[in-house]
């Protein structure tokens, strides 16, 4: 069996922090940090193909929420309180309707159930573009992927996933090839039959669209004790957008 990576913070009740596509758990390290300081004993995990954790050509909702399973068997963690942003919101709403009884509290980040039609597209072909055969800085690599991927926030999230392969040779820590073979599963929906009757908390950044009015009748119904909590001044990346509002929201309902 393949072991995800993770790095463990503090002390108290489990905490799993699950990042989103492309992403990695570095980029929940500060946020991380102040939930460990709030009495939870936290654990920023990657997912599969990300960050640390193995590289597998399998990739599907099905193998994440599986991996999870596994990961807190391995660290004995009996139930758990997770917070997943878009893709690892994904990962956790299905983990929380197929093991209800591992699932104490869940926080879905600007994601709901339903299917997204393929819209990475553009990003994967750029970084598809950078042949670190030929690439041998960051500085290059960002020069490149900037054809594709005029924001530079976005371009920033992304080439932090460089490093040092070898000596002569940088690389990704993502496994670029499955992923981009397997984009379709990202925009699965949760399966018609889902349901969790936890408590589960959906944050919505007020300028991001992932989550629509519409949505709501389609979350309740998987989640019937759900509730919305809307950001202002937030994007698709709350937690990067508004770190002490998504922080306070969060912690609140997860002490409640």
């Amino acid at each position: 069996m393949q072991h995800l990576h993770s790095k463990i913070l503090g002390q108290g009740a489990p905490l799993i922090i699950l990042h989103g596509f492309l992403g990695m758990s570095d980029n929940w390290k500060t946020l991380g940090s102040r939930y460990a300081e709030d009495g939870f004993e936290v654990h920023l995990v990657d997912q599969r193909n990300h960050g640390r954790s193995f590289h597998s050509g399998n990739f599907s909702y099905d193998l994440l929420a599986e991996d999870l399973k596994n990961y807190c068997e391995e660290k004995k963690l009996s139930s758990v309180n997770i917070i997943g942003h878009s893709m690892g919101g994904k990962t956790a709403m299905l983990f929380a309707t197929r093991y209800p009884g591992m699932t104490e509290k869940l926080v879905v980040v600007d994601i709901s159930p339903k299917y997204y039609p393929v819209h990475h597209q553009t990003i994967l072909n750029g970084l598809l573009s950078i042949d670190f055969g030929v690439t041998g800085t960051r500085k290059e690599a960002d020069e490149q992927l900037a054809r594709y991927v005029p924001e530079n926030g976005v371009r920033q999230f992304l080439l932090k996933n460089i490093y040092r392969k070898d000596r002569d040779e940088l690389g990704f820590r993502f496994n670029l090839t499955a992923l981009n073979d397997r984009i379709e599963e990202i925009g699965r929906a949760l399966p018609d039959d889902a349901v969790y009757n936890g408590n589960t908390l959906f944050i919505k950044g007020e300028n991001s669209e992932y989550i629509t009015p519409q949505d709501e009748a389609l979350i309740q119904k998987h989640f019937p004790k759900a509730g919305i909590s809307v950001i202002p001044g937030a994007g698709h990346w709350i937690q990067a957008e508004q770190p002490a509002l998504f922080f306070s929201v969060s912690s609140e309902f997860l002490k409640r």
